[in-house]
């Protein structure tokens, strides 16, 4: 039987071990978040890290903007600024995740993580001394997104040589619980001391918060590849290698074309401007914006800390289908919305069914995967997961511009149901593959 045709993610290519059942929880715990991989003090530690660099990297995602938008006067600079940082992270992400196959994946994390925080301070420096140069905060940017692109992938393939195979769900459903909440508290927070201590101090806290993500990442056990008697260079072959291998798994490609479906299709984001100017203008165009940019990330939240039944979840192909379809239809619902507060409603539905997406989607890539292909296979999760929702602002932005924003989000909505749906029936390696 071709290896992408198995329903199962057990075998020799899977996560640390044979899954673990999980312990019988009764009551409310049943649906609270799973802290099991918690007890693993190296899972701890990465996760601990991540808490650190999750606000941390927000403050700087709001200054570098804020700073350009001050500079020049233009958001046209500021978008420049956006698309300057994709495609050193898309460069970087495929290439580190072939890095990240090839050598000891710990020492990768230390060098990646002292490199961001480097351009952090640089960030600082610059601030504080009145350079005034878009040109500067570019180039910074450019080489900040290229650590990050080499960083992620060893990150997130990491894990499954940190928890059993049993706990990787809750794993990822913890990771992107904290990822979620720093973009909810990290924007709120750089809103709060940009007045009370300045732009240029907000570079340094997330320089200073990098120190301890450095001290975490060195405390962690060695991680080389497993079979280490064959060398890999981390070059073209390499990457290539990665792409036939996802080619040859429909369960990993279909995985990847689950979260293109969801974000280019249906993520509205480009549309909450001209939505929150006019269609909820009653509201206050600024209450408006904050919550509508607030929704999603809030809902995720709310999921990952009601995720406790994800990790007895074992038809994973099943939970990404179900999570994607509601996603649409919940999009689709906040497009006919003319009320703000049922729009929220709608949008916090989105993100909860988004954070059960990227939960099993990554399961399913650290879990069908050998370990050897991980850290590819996790830096084309990077580039999709960086480039889908800039692919949808361009294209929510022409269809608003065309049909109005609310058809455009309805009909984006209507399209990853239809979309998710036709494939799911079409191909049926993602609807048997379980753990």
């Amino acid at each position: 039987m071709d290896s992408s045709d198995k329903t199962r993610g057990t075998g020799p290519g899977t996560a640390a071990g044979p899954p673990e059942a999980p312990q019988v929880r009764r009551g409310w715990r049943r649906f609270a978040m799973d802290t099991r991989p918690l007890r693993i003090p190296a899972y701890r530690r990465l996760w601990s890290s991540t808490i650190v660099t999750a606000v941390g990297s927000q403050l700087t995602a709001v200054a570098v903007p804020k700073q350009i938008f001050d500079i020049t006067g233009s958001s046209a600079w500021v978008g420049a600024a956006s698309m300057a940082g994709l495609l050193p992270l898309i460069v970087f992400a495929l290439w580190g995740g072939a890095v990240a196959d090839s050598m000891d994946r710990r020492k990768l994390l230390l060098i990646t993580n002292c490199g961001i925080a480097a351009t952090s301070v640089l960030f600082w420096i610059q601030a504080v001394a009145g350079f005034d140069s878009v040109a500067v905060l570019m180039v910074l940017l450019a080489v900040q997104q290229a650590f990050w692109g080499l960083n992620a992938p060893a990150r997130n393939a990491s894990i499954a040589r940190l928890v059993p195979a049993g706990e990787l769900a809750a794993a990822n459903a913890l990771g992107s619980t904290v990822m979620q909440t720093g973009q909810v508290v990290g924007p709120l927070l750089a809103g709060v001391l940009i007045p009370v201590i300045g732009l240029p101090e907000l570079y340094l806290i997330d320089a200073l918060a990098l120190c301890v993500t450095v001290w975490a990442v060195y405390r962690l056990p060695s991680l080389p590849p497993l079979d280490a008697s064959v060398k890999r260079r981390a070059g073209v072959r390499e990457i290539a290698a990665g792409f036939r291998y996802i080619s040859a798994h429909k369960v990993l490609l279909l995985s990847f074309l689950a979260d293109i479906i969801a974000m280019v299709f249906g993520m509205p984001r480009a549309l909450f401007p001209q939505l929150a100017a006019e269609t909820y203008a009653p509201y206050g165009e600024g209450l408006a914006l904050g919550l509508l940019f607030a929704a999603i990330p809030i809902g995720a939240v709310v999921g990952g800390l009601f995720s406790g039944t994800f990790s007895r979840a074992r038809r994973h192909g099943w939970m990404v289908i179900g999570a994607v379809v509601a996603w649409g239809a919940a999009i689709a619902g906040f497009g006919l919305s003319g009320s703000l507060w049922l729009a929220v409603v709608f949008l916090a539905v989105a993100g909860v069914a988004d954070m059960v997406s990227m939960v099993f989607r990554g399961a399913i890539l650290l879990s069908a995967a050998t370990d050897e292909m991980r850290g590819r296979m996790q830096g084309v999760f990077t580039v999709v997961v960086a480039g889908g929702p800039r692919l949808a602002d361009v294209l929510h932005g022409a269809a608003g511009s065309a049909f109005g924003p609310r058809t455009a989000v309805v009909g984006g909505g209507v399209l990853v149901v239809a979309s998710m749906l036709v494939l799911a029936c079409a191909v049926p390696a993602l609807r048997r593959y379980r753990v």
